[in-house]
């Protein structure tokens, strides 16, 4: 019986070591220098990212309503979508699993793949997505979708082939308790990274870190405050895109 509970505390911590996540692309930062940050008492500011796989890589999302540049009359605009190879249930955290982007604002989240929202006169792009179960937006081809429609009398998005940016975290004037991770988390919308020679820079205040994939980045040790967070998509030798959601800014709070 000994031998049995020794072998299985030996793999208890043999999976807690292979669980544990692996930090890499880990860049230190300092705010400014001449501020204390230098002192050994204060955490240094850092961007990472985790060695991680990506999650449901086969999940579907489809849109049937609306259709692509579909007029719509102000007031309750109509979403339709289809969803494969994922579990949508409920789980019993009521956690949401569909989110929209609207115009490149903050995102809303959905119980149900059919709903309705309440839209005045204008040209909308919505970016719909599926999250997993740490609220990170799946990134594999199929995973995201993105649309163009119009509520009332307004026209249509100007034609673009530029890709663009959705911001799935951090949210609008979200606040952080201090030393806990801040999560960058952005879909490249029709475009590839890597063929389309693009990168991602994030902005924090003067703090800055580039990224040439599409993964969640992660900010910790940030000091007390509130911070301007600008996500940017360029070109790999920095030239900006000169579509209008090609940047993203949000502010944040910690506390």
């Amino acid at each position: 019986m000994k031998k049995i509970l020794t072998i299985l505390i030996i793999l208890g911590v043999i999976s807690a070591c292979s669980s544990e996540k692996k930090k890499i692309n880990e860049e230190v930062v300092n705010i400014q220098e001449g501020e204390v940050v230098n002192s050994p008492e204060i955490p240094k500011i850092s961007f990472y990212q985790y060695e991680d796989s990506a999650a449901y890589p086969d999940a579907i999302l489809e849109l049937y309503t609306p259709l692509g540049n579909q007029i719509f009359k102000p007031g309750k605009v109509p979403f339709e979508f289809n969803i494969k190879n994922f579990p949508f249930e409920l789980n019993e955290n009521k956690e949401f699993k569909l989110f929209n982007i609207l115009n490149g604002g903050d995102p809303v989240g959905f119980y149900s793949p059919i709903f309705q929202r309440e839209l005045a006169e204008g040209s909308y792009r919505v970016v719909a997505y599926l999250v997993d179960e740490e609220g990170l937006a799946l990134k594999n081809f199929g995973n995201y979708i993105d649309r163009d429609f119009q509520v009332g009398d307004s026209r249509p998005f100007p034609y673009s082939a530029e890709p663009y940016l959705a911001l799935n975290l951090p949210r609008s004037n979200q606040i952080f308790e201090v030393g806990s991770e801040v999560i960058i988390d952005f879909l490249v919308v029709g475009g590839d990274m890597k063929l389309d020679g693009l990168k991602v820079k994030i902005l924090f205040n003067e703090l800055s870190y580039e990224i040439d994939h599409m993964a969640p980045v992660r900010l910790v040790n940030l000091p007390i405050g509130t911070y301007q967070v600008k996500v940017q998509l360029l070109r790999s030798d920095g030239k900006e895109l000169e579509g209008p959601f090609s940047s993203v800014s949000k502010s944040i709070i910690v506390r």
